[in-house]
């Protein structure tokens, strides 16, 4: 699978932001067909680091009502990669 197509996009959250500088710890939304291999050699490739550490979830979509409209978000996969120490992405750093 092409590592553009695996990661989809880096989840920037308190949790996400907390890991990143605690336990050097980066959290993506990947595809769901992909897997703990798949990611790990789409991020060394994309960002050029490290990886030590995949752990990967799928999060089913909720279930949300509008109205007499009930519907149903789409399901997804994230995935927390580790890094090496001396390794680093920055994303939003600066602004």
């Amino acid at each position: 699978m092409d590592a553009q197509r695996v990661i989809r996009r880096p989840l920037i959250t308190e949790k996400a932001t907390r890991m990143k500088e605690s336990a050097n710890t980066v959290c993506f939304e990947v595809d769901r067909d992909a897997n703990k291999i798949e990611v790990g050699r789409a991020v060394e490739k994309l960002f050029g680091v490290k990886v030590l550490d995949v752990r990967v979830a799928n999060r089913e979509g909720k279930w949300k009502r509008m109205g007499r409209f009930v519907g149903q978000r789409k399901a997804w996969k994230k995935a927390w990669v580790r890094l090496a120490p001396d390794q680093k992405i920055e994303f939003f750093e600066g602004v």
